[in-house]
């Protein structure tokens, strides 16, 4: 693929009293101005981008965006119409950090980007109905989740969804969001008590077990805390915990994803733990990030040091901590789809190989692209379908050229994505969490 590298063609700043905003403007931050500056505009990142490869446009390039969010700082273009456009068919997917030889935190002035945005714009009634109920009204709110999924599934074990999906009755909109649904669960973890270790235990973990992923899959959630009990690790619950902020300040709801930072770290201050555990990629890129989020903060801020600090993706933990390593034989043709904001954004990309390589009779075959978006992207495939699909459409292409029977992922949003993924390319393969595929061998080493 042709790259294009010529630098990008802005109009000449005006004098600073033509553009009050700016100085108010969360752009001029002094920390996101560094970031700013750190970009040298050499053009690596584009080759790394999901939307570049699909529009081929210098806006819809990381590359592209930073000089679009320079020119807004600095007032030289509005923060709606094409600003807006370009910022939000950005998928956040964090590929180009990785590319970056100048170490560009991009996710940061991404959130920063679209925090601004928010400042400025007037949202539809529709739009602000959506975000309520969404943002604010289900996902911090574990019952409400579960009793939304426990709905969804009378949908799908009446038939009702197999009508549905057979006549195309929905408007596109909705067919979108449906198209995404993952078979539901049929119970849930009780999460009441702690989930004592089995055998020597080796210490306490917390475990975070998100909004959607316990609504939707919570399977994972119910895997993966056996797999730390059989490693000998007492499985502790916050009660207090909440929904990890990701969705809202991807949706430049800053203040409220702070909110919800805080409260999560209340919910895991007062014990001792070996680690704080998060099992989904996306998830726990932002729990990582609560010390920046909180930096400014006189009181959350060492207390978001400290909970980062001990924050880990259970893959992470996992490959340090696996003190009974699994023995059953799973006969499999494994490919593992990465998370972006895992391998991208905290950097773990060894670790869910090196289980899934521990585990015998597994054969582990790679991506030839294994750091491209899958297009899920948080709500990406919800609130911009149509660039999704494509973006799916290659990862596919990819996945299904390694006629793989089983699909390991490491992300709540992943998973659903691939799940419809692989229906989508009538691949025969099931789609699985890294740990479900340990959980797997676990059983199959008891009951033969």
């Amino acid at each position: 693929m042709t790259t294009h590298t010529s630098p990008v063609t802005l109009q000449p700043a005006p004098p600073r009293a033509a553009a009050p905003r700016a100085e108010s403007n969360v752009l001029n931050n002094g920390h996101i101005r560094d970031l700013m500056g750190q970009c040298i505009h050499c053009g690596l990142c584009l080759s790394a981008c999901p939307t570049y490869s699909v529009f081929h446009t210098e806006m819809d390039s990381p590359r592209g965006r930073i000089a679009l969010i320079s020119a807004a700082a600095d007032g030289r273009i509005d923060l709606e119409g094409p600003f807006q456009e370009h910022i939000e068919l950005c998928l956040g997917c964090r590929a180009c950090e990785t590319a970056c030889p100048s170490g560009v935190q991009y996710g940061m002035l991404y959130e920063a980007a679209r925090t601004a945005i928010e400042e400025v714009r007037t949202p539809s009634r529709f739009e602000r109905a959506a975000r309520w109920l969404g943002l604010r009204q289900l996902m911090p709110h574990k019952g409400r989740l579960r009793l939304l999924a426990r709905t969804m599934k009378l949908y799908q074990i009446t038939g009702i969804q197999r009508v549905v999906r057979g006549l195309h009755v929905l408007p596109k909109g909705l067919r979108d969001m449906e198209a995404i649904l993952p078979p539901l669960p049929d119970s849930y973890p009780d999460y009441s008590q702690p989930a004592p270790a089995i055998g020597e235990k080796r210490g306490e973990v917390a475990f975070l077990y998100g909004c959607v992923q316990d609504a939707f899959l919570s399977g994972v959630n119910a895997a993966s805390v056996r797999v730390l009990q059989r490693n000998g690790y007492e499985v502790h619950f916050p009660q207090a915990q909440t929904c990890c902020g990701a969705a809202q300040l991807h949706s430049g709801e800053h203040d409220l994803g702070q909110e919800l930072a805080r409260r999560n770290i209340d919910a895991c201050r007062g014990r001792d733990y070996v680690a704080i555990i998060s099992n989904a990629g996306g998830c726990g890129a932002t729990l990582k990030q609560y010390d920046h989020l909180l930096a400014d903060d006189p009181l959350y801020g060492a207390w978001a040091k400290e909970f980062v600090g001990k924050l880990q993706d259970i893959s992470e933990f996992l490959a340090d901590h696996l003190h009974n390593p699994p023995t059953g034989r799973v006969e499999a043709r494994v490919t593992y789809v990465d998370s972006c904001h895992l391998r991208h954004g905290q950097k773990v990309v060894r670790q869910p190989r090196q289980l899934i390589n521990a585990i015998p009779g597994v054969e582990l075959v790679e991506l030839k692209q294994p750091d491209m978006c899958c297009g899920s992207a948080g709500i990406y495939n919800i609130t911009q379908p149509d660039t999704a699909n494509q973006v799916l459409d290659a990862k596919m292409a990819d996945v299904t050229q390694t006629h793989a029977t089983t699909v390991v992922t490491a992300n709540t949003g992943c998973h659903m994505q691939m799940i419809y993924g692989v229906r989508k390319a009538n691949m025969p393969a099931e789609v699985i969490h890294l740990v479900e595929l340990l959980d797997r061998s676990y059983f199959k080493a008891e009951v033969p």
